[in-house]
């Protein structure tokens, strides 16, 4: 009896873990549909997803939404003759690299706003740079517009023109955590140490669901 009642107690204790074990939100507005399972409403929430996108890497080499199956990443958008919030950002999103250098289900995406100046050869130049030598950190370049358009309606970020700006540019300083399925996870302040701290956390988190 007492044989029975431990192995009850064990699969209680299992079964609470399982049930408080943390998972990060999905952010965005879901898109909810409702149909009819055996007479009854059954309402579904689809979250956003980042959108399809093409772009080119520091490497030539064109990335894709696929470029990430089967990883998470982290994202960013920036300019590498940006005067203020770049360079701090540039340095947090370095650290969380090297934090998840030998992870290989961890990638990084950091989207250039100014294809003009931050040519391939420049983007190449920069991650040499950082000591960036695998494909885990892609700096990316593409058509400004649908840059501009990938931030706001894929990642809800600011990027825009503004000749009233330093650098003539104004964008988010935020770090964006995507899942495998590209969904965000989480969005986080790149330019302050302690919420790095909290992106590596939830990165461990998100790694734990599979």
């Amino acid at each position: 009896m007492r044989v029975v009642m431990s192995l009850l107690l064990c699969m209680l204790l299992i079964s609470a873990c399982r049930q408080t074990e943390k998972r990060l939100p999905y952010l965005g507005t879901p898109i909810v549909t409702e149909h009819f399972v055996n007479g009854h409403t059954v309402y579904d929430s689809a979250y956003p997803v980042i959108p399809a996108f093409s772009l080119t890497d520091q490497d030539s080499l064109t990335v894709t939404q696929q470029t990430f199956n089967g990883k998470i990443y982290v994202a960013d958008f920036i300019f590498l003759s940006c005067p203020t919030i770049c360079p701090t950002m540039n340095d947090n999103m370095l650290q969380v690299y090297h934090h998840f250098k030998n992870e290989d289900r961890v990638n990084f995406l950091s989207h250039s706003i100014d294809p003009k100046n931050d040519t391939i050869l420049r983007l190449k130049a920069y991650a040499k740079s950082l000591h960036i030598t695998d494909n885990k950190w892609r700096f990316v370049t593409g058509n400004q517009d649908t840059v501009f358009r990938l931030a706001e309606k894929g990642y809800y970020a600011a990027a825009a023109k503004d000749s009233t700006a330093p650098g003539n540019y104004i964008h988010s300083g935020g770090f964006f955590l995507i899942d495998k399925q590209r969904h965000i996870r989480g969005m986080y302040n790149g330019t302050d140490k302690e919420a790095m701290q909290h992106l590596v956390r939830d990165i461990e988190t998100l790694l734990k669901e599979g």
